[in-house]
């Protein structure tokens, strides 16, 4: 019997941190390694934080409007309850990072690097993964209004429980993308839904949309 084929889901591992040492904003510094901190209720808005790296890290009710994170790395780091109208963090790399209970206007990590990141509970105005890798991501109980992955490459990314008004997918390159747990207001580029796992109901609304791409006249 032919075995059913399966949509591979997102492998995640238990972040788990060492003792942490309190840190303030002062402590942070571009193109410089951050391990084992812990910054709770601090405003680094502005701050350039540019090549930074930070290792095993806590991140707590932060405010961080215009904070600059490209080419940024973060490892093993938990970020809770961060507030961010603009963050720029283009060119960034995520490992093994969880963002929980977060609100974050524009979060600008195209040309970015996510790996075993999960986003849980996270509410986001745009959302730019624009020519982004994404290997391992979950996003759970998010609400999106706009979601561009236009040239991105993602493999074993998933939506539970996730809402996004506009998805793009312009050029995106999808390997085991499960949507099913996402519901779409409006899709960009039906052509770039090649690869994802969508689910019946998710067929039956895109069909107008399915049908107008490949040239094809519905009539009653």
């Amino acid at each position: 019997m032919r075995r059913r084929p399966t949509t591979r889901q997102p492998v995640l591992q238990r972040l788990v941190l060492p003792d942490l040492e309190d840190a303030t904003s002062e402590d942070l510094a571009p193109d410089q390694v951050h391990d084992g901190l812990r910054l709770t209720g601090e405003d680094i808005s502005g701050q350039d934080l540019t090549g930074a790296t930070f290792t095993e890290c806590a991140l707590e009710n932060v405010t961080a409007h215009t904070t600059v994170l490209q080419h940024a790395r973060l490892l093993e780091t938990r970020i809770e309850r961060l507030r961010a109208p603009v963050l720029r963090a283009t060119g960034s790399t995520w490992r093994d990072v969880e963002i929980v209970d977060s609100r974050l206007g524009a979060m600008d990590v195209d040309d970015a690097e996510l790996r075993s990141t999960h986003l849980r509970g996270c509410k986001i105005d745009w959302l730019n993964l624009r020519s982004a890798t994404l290997e391992d991501v979950l996003l759970e109980d998010c609400t999106i209004d706009e979601l561009d992955l236009g040239g991105a490459r993602a493999t074993r990314l998933a939506f539970t429980n996730c809402r996004v008004g506009t998805l793009a997918l312009p050029h995106a390159h999808l390997q085991d993308v499960d949507l099913r747990g996402l519901e779409i207001g409006a899709l960009g580029n039906v052509e770039g839904l090649t690869g994802a796992t969508l689910d019946t109901r998710q067929v039956l609304d895109l069909a107008p949309a399915l049908a107008a791409h490949l040239g094809i006249r519905v009539e009653d």
